[in-house]
């Protein structure tokens, strides 16, 4: 679990779950393509399964991620996590972790779930090579106490992937 575990994070405000119960309605109508929500009863932690792109290194793989929704959602955003076994990519830690702006700095509140997604199969789908980023080892190992990944202090550099 990361520090913002189901036991320390605090209850959604009216804002925050209004705005997801909008955002499900609408996944359940048009989700996007190569995803799926697994249905759970914790509107706070959503698990959606990814499919690879077909023509990319990700073709016919499929993965999970975990977003965990703040209390103050869409003015905050989520923290998104690969869950175990996360895919081989430049961007991608083995402790799930995923360095992507959006996810952190470059964060709006007019970003949706589905916008995230499609960031994140469109960074997977881009990778023109399957491997862990070069600091893995060393950042995974700074994050075994379960710092949550909005705790780092990121540095976007590589666009080209």
């Amino acid at each position: 679990m990361t520090s913002s575990s189901a036991a320390s994070r605090k209850a959604l405000s009216k804002i925050a779950c209004n705005r997801l119960q909008k955002e499900l309605v609408e996944w359940q109508v048009s989700p996007p393509a190569g995803f799926k929500h697994k249905p759970t009863d914790n509107l706070q932690r959503w698990v959606i399964e990814v499919n690879g792109a077909p023509g990319t290194l990700y073709a016919n793989e499929t993965y999970q991620l975990q977003v965990d929704f703040p209390e103050h959602y869409p003015m905050e955003a989520p923290q998104v996590i690969f869950l175990h076994p996360a895919p081989l990519h430049p961007h991608i830690y083995s402790n799930g972790h995923i360095c992507l702006d959006i996810l952190y700095d470059s964060w709006s509140p007019a970003m949706t779930v589905s916008s995230i997604c499609i960031s994140i199969l469109s960074m997977l789908s881009s990778s023109t090579v399957k491997q862990r980023p070069e600091d893995n080892d060393r950042y995974v190992k700074n994050c075994r106490n379960g710092r949550s990944p909005k705790e780092t202090r990121w540095w976007f550099h590589d666009d080209k992937v």
